[in-house]
């Protein structure tokens, strides 16, 4: 298998990805998206021969276009555009897990700061407000009272940028103090863990602590639909426990249900290697040669008829 990695930076999710690869034997082409150049019919990149290319961007703009464009040259990307362009906006994931009845926290979009603050008030204190695109908990707010929303939504307004100027409000989800981080490809379940904190926000990358979490039959199968939602792809599905006390195991399973806030296209495994028994690299890239293998299948069957 020859396989291009598209990356602006290599992390250690990428290390470990490459290793994989590198001890299986698969040719390697690494696109540095700073260096190369985006046309309407080529690229400067050397994608001609991939059979698969795999998008590790970590900006998401950088990640949407060049997916976008690789995909117009007939490039087979993973994930998708059309998937990264739901996953990479708050709004769109949210609007596309309500569509498959997914249960996904109450939302609301607003345009302006007082129609903001009339959503704020119609969901009550806490509730939280979030940027639209973003990743690792930044910019995220739990707002407490009515001072703190006037006070976080004019300096959202005030900030420039226009997508300081969606208001994506969301209801509070009284969590069990984590959430579950669940790395999926095409909906099947890989590896599964809880990312807990005393603070409001859980991410691994704001220094939650992670511990190996075993997948009920309802939470797989939610995390099945929230992937087909999105188009599927090799996705970070994160869920949220309903129904279950702080000091419950979480190994027990012993939700009442769960929620499904949000699907990420490009996710980080890094954690979830280290926190399961599972092996998530070689995971990931038996996964990769099935879609090598299924792309060229396809391309054989269009040839023959």
């Amino acid at each position: 298998m020859r396989v291009g990695i598209l990356y602006s930076r290599i992390r250690k999710d990428e290390k470990l990805l490459l290793n994989e690869l590198r001890d299986r034997g698969h040719e390697i082409e690494k696109i540095d998206v700073r260096k190369e150049r985006f046309g309407l019919e080529s690229t400067t990149a050397a994608v001609d021969d991939l059979d698969l290319v795999v998008d590790r961007c970590l900006s998401t703009s950088r990640s949407l276009y060049a997916t976008r464009f690789l995909d117009s040259y007939g490039v087979p990307v993973v994930n998708s555009p059309e998937t990264g362009d739901i996953c990479a906006d708050k709004a769109k994931n949210s609007l596309a897990l309500a569509e498959a009845d997914v249960p996904t926290p109450a939302t609301e979009v607003a345009f302006t700061k007082e129609a903001a603050l009339e959503a704020i008030e119609s969901f009550g204190y806490p509730c939280v407000l979030k940027p639209v695109t973003g990743s690792w908990g930044r910019l995220m707010a739990k707002i407490d009272s009515r001072n703190a929303a006037e006070a976080i939504v004019e300096h959202k307004e005030t900030l420039g940028h226009y997508e300081h100027k969606v208001f994506y409000v969301q209801e509070f989800v009284d969590k069990p103090g984590r959430d579950v981080r669940v790395l999926a490809v095409d909906g099947e379940p890989v590896a599964a863990m809880t990312r807990s904190s005393d603070h409001w926000l859980t991410n691994a990358a704001k220094g939650g602590e992670t511990k190996s979490f075993d997948l009920d039959e309802r939470a797989t199968e939610l995390v099945e639909r929230a992937s087909d939602a999105v188009g599927g792809g090799m996705l970070g599905v994160d869920l949220m426990e309903v129904g279950v006390e702080a000091d419950d195991d979480p190994a027990e399973g012993t939700a009442d249900d769960y929620t499904v806030h949000e699907v990420n296209h490009t996710v980080e495994f890094k954690a979830l290697d280290s926190a399961t028994d599972v092996d998530v690299p070689a995971r990931v890239v038996d996964w990769l040669e099935a879609k090598a293998a299924e792309l060229a299948d396809g391309a054989v069957a269009g040839v023959d008829a």
